[in-house]
């Protein structure tokens, strides 16, 4: 058998196809409206190429070999997969999508922002189905990106990768709070608190998310020379407003994420002594679906419940 050509001319397999149905050389040249003798000619030239006559004379006429029969099946496999690499995408529409969105968020955000997030993608395509995913020391959110396993990462990170798209969704003012009855709250007014009341008050805070890096907060620190005394890490930052009721912990987080909780218990927030920049959150996704419609429509599904926070 003669070895396959480094570039298989694709028209070559469709008359391959058509010859194996049609088992007639004039019927082929009429389907593709070429001259006979060059759809012999191919015949020849897919015969050298298979080691195989492909098609012999039966009693009424000619009749496949059985090599010739079991190229059937792939030969029209391989012109329905190119087929199908060019047609053009149809539009997405979300109100009949049912897709899976898949987005990965830590969990320190507003209280209202995923809420709003989920009811914006239900609303426009209500047979979607989301999956949010957690963020942590063993989610390897590049990976998940660019293999199409997740669509969207919320973060805020000083600084996110540099080959993904970025889009910024809003900021949150820093603040701290701790416990409205303790002693250093009854006695400290909420501009009062100085720099070494703030690092040496004990801290809670959130569990390393990435690995080397260890938040916002003490990465602004850290560039300052400076360092505050973290007593407790807690990987389940939804639960740590309850944990500054039942002890003597100061919480720095953004003034959006706390003022649910400050409605609801009994905490005081302060001014903190260091000038942090606010936390800056923003969306991220990859090259690969930059301009699908279905993640621009994603995209800026998030980005309408972000600017609603603002507006609140």
């Amino acid at each position: 058998m003669s070895s396959l050509p480094q570039h298989l001319d694709l028209h070559l397999i469709r008359i391959l196809y058509l010859l194996l149905v049609e088992k007639n050389v004039s019927r082929v040249a009429l389907k593709l409206n070429q001259p006979q003798p060059s759809i012999s000619a191919s015949l020849r030239k897919l015969r050298e190429l298979t080691g195989d006559p492909l098609l012999v004379r039966g009693a009424r006429g000619m009749v496949p070999t059985q090599h010739g029969e079991s190229l059937l099946k792939p030969a029209k496999r391989i012109l329905d997969e190119t087929e199908s690499l060019f047609v053009r995408k149809s539009p997405f529409v979300p109100e009949e999508a049912t897709r899976t969105f898949h987005i990965a968020a830590p969990d320190y955000l507003d209280t209202q922002f995923l809420p709003n997030v989920v009811a914006a993608l239900r609303r426009g395509s209500p047979n979607s189905k989301v999956v949010f995913h957690s963020l942590g020391p063993g989610v390897d959110y590049l990976r998940m990106l660019s293999d199409g396993d997740m669509d969207l990462v919320i973060a805020n990170w000083d600084e996110p990768p540099a080959h993904l798209h970025i889009s910024k969704l809003f900021e949150d003012p820093i603040i701290c709070t701790m416990r409205a009855d303790s002693p250093y709250a009854r006695r400290t007014a909420v501009d009062a608190m100085t720099v070494e009341d703030y690092l040496s008050l004990p801290h809670v805070a959130p569990s390393q998310m990435l690995p080397g890096y260890h938040g916002v907060i003490d990465a602004h620190l850290d560039r300052l020379g400076l360092q505050r005394a973290v007593a407790v890490e807690s990987p389940y930052f939804g639960v740590i407003p309850y944990m500054l009721t039942q002890s003597d912990l100061v919480l720095t987080t953004g003034r959006q994420f706390i003022r649910f909780y400050e409605r609801i218990l009994p905490l005081k927030s302060f001014t903190v002594p260091i000038k942090f920049p606010p936390m800056r959150f923003y969306q991220l996704w990859h090259q690969r679906v930059h301009q699908s419609t279905e993640h621009k429509w994603l995209r800026d599904q998030v980005s309408a419940a972000a600017r609603a926070l603002v507006t609140k």
